[in-house]
């Protein structure tokens, strides 16, 4: 696994010094506090920070602080690398969270074992939360991680007043095909049809879930009725165009999908499951209208 290291440190020495040692990884470099936390506000996390602790402006000690009070930084692992060497200096970095301290001047041998380890736990870390996120069959994110998404999702379209469309989805008579087919076939049909709708969501931002059994969820941010409409329509398209054969049906003799879907500009006053509710009758509407179609409802309010 590649890993990326930022390096906080108002010394240009030190900050090549380390460059140098850490040369097998992508290293970034941040010249004090300040603008460590600026890095931190973009996209593209370091895997650890080595943290110097006097520097101008903001202490190392303030920085670790701002780091672990964000939720999109906490969990970065943090080694102080510093001058000071008292035993009080080393208990208040370790408990305002960091990983590891190390004195200056440091043994590069000691640097490169200790930030190896630091990452080797962090890159498990990472490995077991995806693990917990990810649906064991399908590969794609599970019901817990589905309810995250649309909580943060739900928040931010609240937040900033935009549009927010929410896709139930059911393999149709999905039952029947187990009976037929087994329930091996079943599997592989489900991983199919979860491969499929991924295939369909041309946005990063775009989301899909396995729901639960035979149902999926798609959420799809800063879309209104016309434009999840045409998102269900394409997946909709998508599933009956790879046919997986389903004899025993009573509409097509293929494996199809129904879907409902709801939009909103949710409100303060609103949580995130009145969308799945909404959702779901039109889901129902859908298969009570004779299936493999697309049933959609909007709202302002």
């Amino acid at each position: 696994m590649d890993n990326t290291i930022m390096i906080v440190d108002d010394q240009t020495l030190n900050l090549r010094l380390l460059e140098e040692v850490l040369k097998d990884y992508t290293v970034i470099l941040a010249k004090d506090g300040e603008h460590a936390l600026q890095i931190l506000e973009g996209d593209n996390l370091p895997d650890l920070i080595l943290l110097d602790v006097l520097m101008p402006g903001l202490s190392g000690f303030e920085v670790i602080k701002k780091i672990k009070d964000n939720d999109k930084t906490r969990d970065i692992p943090v080694i102080f690398i510093t001058g000071l060497k008292s035993v009080q200096d080393e208990e208040e970095g370790l408990n305002l969270g960091a990983m590891d301290y190390i004195m200056k001047p440091f043994n590069p041998a000691i640097v490169r074992a200790r930030v190896r380890n630091t990452l080797r736990f962090r890159n498990q870390q990472k490995m077991l939360e995806t693990m917990a996120h990810i649906d064991g069959l399908t590969e794609i994110s599970n019901r817990r991680n589905f309810d995250v998404i649309l909580n943060r999702e739900f928040k931010s379209a609240v937040r900033n007043k935009r549009w927010l469309s929410l896709i139930m989805i059911d393999v149709d008579q999905f039952k029947h095909y187990n009976d037929s087919y087994g329930h091996a076939k079943g599997d592989v049909a489900l991983i199919k049809i979860a491969k499929t709708i991924k295939s369909c969501l041309k946005r990063s931002d775009d989301y899909v879930a396995r729901y639960g059994g035979e149902e999926f969820a798609v959420i799809l941010p800063d879309t209104d009725e016309i434009g999840g409409t045409e998102v269900a329509e394409s997946i909709r398209q998508a599933i009956n165009t790879i046919k997986m054969e389903h004899k025993k049906s009573k509409g097509d003799p293929w494996l199809t999908i129904s879907l409902g879907g709801y939009s909103c500009i949710p409100e303060h006053s609103q949580n995130e499951q009145r969308i799945i509710e909404k959702a779901d009758i039109c889901l129902y509407r859908a298969k009570n209208n004779g299936r493999n179609c697309v049933e959609w409802e909007q709202s302002v309010k």
